[in-house]
């Protein structure tokens, strides 16, 4: 695991340059519009589980290796994760809220009844948020997920846009051996289901800390109002 104390280590300077990295990583992984002869397959539905924060922090954006103005590190293979939110034609969508939450590198989650919450890396915000713009893309930086008792590395997310709900899923690492064993992906019922869920992290060329990228792009049914 890495040890990533972006206060200490980084002037001002290059923290934003990282958070402009953050918004750019997007562009990436992206689809472009009016690219598809068929429908897109709809990223697969999933539960919420039981783990959504009873508490919100008091810091909800969209870099959860820094709460606040922190001193402290988070622990965790620093992630940045990104993509677009499409509609099954390829378009994007804009004003979407993506919420995004997941346990820390100890295996505890931003929740009064998580397993191993004694602990809890007070350092990782556990939860953040964005709203996609005119391409459809959302950014985070986070950490690659872990396993936890009974259950197969993933973030949930949540998607929303005018108070309306599109979509709660998941995101698998490609490849874990535990996604074999994890119940709630086995559910997935056929391939091209669970490949929409299940993403490549890979590591991001010329790092000198050892970051990772992943992207997921996800893709909603809309009925024609709701476009």
């Amino acid at each position: 695991m890495n040890l990533l104390n972006t206060k200490t280590f980084e002037r001002p300077d290059e923290h934003r340059r990282r958070l402009l990295r953050l918004a750019a990583m997007g562009s990436v992984f992206a689809t472009h519009s009016g690219a598809f002869a068929e429908e897109l397959t709809r990223t697969f539905a999933q539960t919420e589980g039981p783990f959504f924060p009873d508490n919100l922090p008091l810091d909800t954006d969209n870099d959860l290796l820094i709460i606040n103005d922190a001193l402290d590190p988070s622990v965790g293979e620093v992630t940045w994760l990104s993509g677009r939110v499409l509609d099954t034609s390829g378009t994007p969508l804009r004003n979407v809220l993506v919420e995004i939450w997941q346990c820390d590198a100890n295996g505890a989650y931003l929740h009064s009844g998580s397993g191993n919450a004694d602990n809890r890396d007070a350092n990782f915000q556990g939860y953040g948020r964005f709203v996609t713009g005119l391409e459809g893309s959302y950014g985070f930086r986070t950490i690659k997920p872990v396993p936890y008792p009974g259950r197969t590395p993933h973030i949930h997310f949540k998607l929303s846009r005018g108070g309306q709900h599109l979509l709660t899923t998941q995101c698998y690492i490609n490849g874990h051996a535990q996604n074999d064993r994890d119940g709630i992906y086995q559910r997935i019922p056929d391939d091209g289901r669970r490949a929409s869920v299940t993403v490549d992290f890979t590591p991001v060329e010329g790092s000198r800390i050892g970051e990772l990228a992943a992207g997921f792009d996800i893709v909603v049914g809309l009925t024609p109002e709701d476009a």
